[in-house]
């Protein structure tokens, strides 16, 4: 029996620039530099400029021998004083910012897409660049929060979609290790991949990380280039033995294939994974178009060998799919942005109540992680960051809740 939860605090780690990282770290487009001045990223003959002069900054882009322009009427020129300047490279897009007061504010974005192939390793092999602080990209906010399955020696890890300056391609996966008792969370690593259809290095993310054996397994979703003119999505798998609570990674995959027999499903997303007595649970997100989603699972003896167990089709926008042990068997929650509810359900899908807790903003995942003989609850929501350039994708805030 789940108790009834309240909100008690809540954390914004916001770090353009990775503290301690380096540009030779870099093994996917997400990295980073500031300054007190303008600012330069370049590959080769390719130049990232974030030009600041007489109070404005934009951006200058350089390949091919041709360079292009990019100042917002509205955004160039901060209203207050500026402390330092940054430019981030997250996915295609590269982004100019301002810092006062310790906060970040983008002044000019621009997307790469059909000039630079930033997923190509060869060119990210070359990245560099003379700014003061120059590292991976850190985050603007987290959300998909995540409990890891299996961490050593008893630490609390989670895993988290660190939000870029932009929708869903500009984000990727971090983890961060827990505090129970003063909530604190420290930044462990980053995480990228390869995919197995196509050549390059993504910041694929909404993920579930899990030990298995002597090895770890992560299961992620392709959202790092995703495009909403020809959306799609799918679960990949990595299996390997490095220590993933450290530095940064680039990890291959294989696909996951997830059954959605009868579902008409256009993508899947958000995998958690449980390896049973007989064999495995996943659950996941099966889309009938997008944005229109719902929870589903999955069981089979091995996980290439699975059948669909059972779907909430009746549910329109619905997400974050989370199997817990509770009471002797394992459950289903989730999110249902609709109700504003965290539905619970039995293996075949069916509902079988709700989670007692404060429904916060976006679609929060009901991510619970055992605190002695009770329960914390880490979730998220959709508190923005970066102003108005950086538009949908900046999002959370963590938030913590505890049994009231």
């Amino acid at each position: 029996m789940l108790p009834r939860f309240t909100e008690v605090a809540r954390r914004r780690p916001v770090d353009l620039v990775v503290p301690g990282s380096a540009l030779d770290e870099v093994v996917a487009p997400y990295a980073a530099v500031t300054g007190p001045g303008s600012l330069e990223l370049a590959s080769g003959g390719d130049r990232l400029v974030a030009a600041y002069d007489a109070g404005a900054v934009w951006l200058e882009v350089t390949t091919g021998g041709r360079t292009t322009r990019h100042r917002s009427r509205r955004d160039a020129r901060p209203d207050g004083p500026v402390d330092e300047v940054g430019l981030a490279l997250t996915g295609t897009h590269v982004t100019a910012l301002t810092r006062h007061d310790g906060v970040w504010t983008a002044r000019a974005r621009v997307d790469l897409e059909h000039r630079i192939d930033t997923h190509d390793e060869s060119w990210l092999a070359r990245l560099g660049s003379d700014a003061p602080t120059a590292g991976r990209f850190g985050q603007l906010g987290l959300r998909d929060v995540r409990l890891v399955t299996g961490a050593p020696d008893g630490r609390v890890v989670l895993s988290a979609t660190s939000a870029g300056p932009g929708f869903f391609d500009t984000a990727h996966t971090s983890l961060w290790e827990l505090d129970p008792s003063t909530l604190g969370l420290t930044h462990l690593s980053d995480l990228f991949f390869r995919r197995p259809d196509r050549p390059g290095a993504y910041g694929d993310h909404a993920t579930h990380v899990l030990r298995d054996g002597d090895a770890w397994l992560v299961a992620t979703s392709t959202w790092g280039d995703f495009d909403r003119r020809r959306p799609t999505v799918g679960v990949t798998l990595a299996r390997t033995t490095a220590d993933l609570l450290s530095g940064t990674h680039l990890l291959d995959t294989e696909p996951l294939p997830l059954p959605v027999d009868g579902l008409r499903s256009v993508g899947v997303w958000d995998p958690h994974l449980v390896r049973t007595e007989d064999g495995w649970l996943v659950g996941f997100v099966s889309a009938r178009k997008y944005f229109r989603f719902h929870p589903a699972l999955a069981a089979g003896p091995t996980l290439d060998a699975l059948t669909l167990r059972g779907a909430a089709t009746g549910l329109a926008e619905t997400e974050g799919t989370t199997l817990l042990h509770l009471d002797g068997a394992w459950q289903v929650l989730a999110s249902d942005k609709r109700a504003r509810t965290y539905p619970v359900f039995d293996l075949a899908l069916r509902p079988t109540g709700t989670l007692a807790a404060p429904y916060l903003s976006n679609i929060p995942w009901p991510t619970l992680v055992p605190d002695g003989d009770s329960w914390l609850m880490v979730a998220f929501d959709g508190t923005p960051y970066g102003g108005r350039i950086c538009g949908y994708g900046t999002h959370g805030d963590v938030v913590f809740l505890r049994p009231a």
